[in-house]
């Protein structure tokens, strides 16, 4: 095929996520984690607003189902083989709060569907997490919920470091180099892995370094999620490997 051959017409893999408005991270990192694939997989998103992260009746009435399966109605269209709601909110929510939502895409589109939280279960299963090390941009309140969640499901969150903040914004313009602070942070406890929740922080890119740093697993939101699509799709993950010990689980 020479240098001007138009790329293939039918990707292999088309992968939907869904994306809360405010989120200006996980469509670029998702792109850059994807480069390895030279096109096997491609990513389509979609968004419905969400532009604030707490407890309070506003910042829950965000996630109120109808408008997100509206947003997946339209990923359909583009008919890929998974949509992914590509955020944290089941972590603070509950899990079961996105096992209701894949089964309603999945009864509408009849596409697969899955979730960041959802993902995450899934590595932390395949690696025997029981300590987690947790670091988010969230607020105290939030960080808090998101322990008791897990710890209902015997995973313990034995160092914690968040940011404090509520802009789903504002998220993004926290460094690099913060997130890896962070995670140097919680990684004096020695937990089983450590997952960096929120998929508008910037952490994936960093995971590998992280890891041969502390020598603990490094879970980033939007790694784990693109991680749980090409599973689902039966995909092999190892061409990702040089983003972190996930892609070889």
């Amino acid at each position: 095929m020479s240098e001007h051959s138009p790329a293939p017409a039918h990707p292999v893999l088309r992968l939907g996520m869904l994306t809360p408005s405010s989120n200006t991270v996980l469509e670029p990192e998702t792109q850059a984690l994807l480069a390895p694939l030279a096109g096997a997989a491609t990513a389509h998103f979609g968004r419905f607003r969400v532009t604030q992260i707490g407890l309070d009746a506003a910042a829950e009435q965000q996630f109120a189902l109808e408008p997100i399966l509206v947003a997946a109605d339209l990923l359909a269209d583009a008919k890929p083989s998974v949509i992914a709601w590509n955020g944290t909110s089941a972590s603070w929510r509950g899990f079961d709060t996105d096992e209701r939502l894949c089964a309603e895409i999945t009864a509408r589109s009849g596409v697969r569907a899955t979730s960041a939280v959802l993902a995450f279960n899934a590595a932390f299963a395949a690696l025997g997490v029981r300590r987690l090390g947790l670091v988010t941009p969230y607020t105290a309140d939030v960080q808090e919920a998101i322990r008791r969640t897990y710890a209902a499901h015997g995973i313990e969150v034995v160092a914690e470091a968040h940011v404090g903040l509520r802009d789903n914004y504002s998220f993004a313009e926290v460094t690099e180099d913060r997130v890896a602070a962070m995670c140097r942070e919680v990684a004096v406890a020695r937990p089983d892995a450590i997952a960096i929740v929120c998929t508008n922080m910037r952490g994936a890119r960093r995971a590998a370094a992280l890891e041969a740093e502390l020598n603990i697993p490094i879970l980033d939101s939007v790694a784990v999620t693109l991680w749980g699509c090409l599973k689902a799709a039966g995909m092999q993950t190892t061409p990702l490997r040089g983003f972190g010990r996930l892609f070889d689980l």
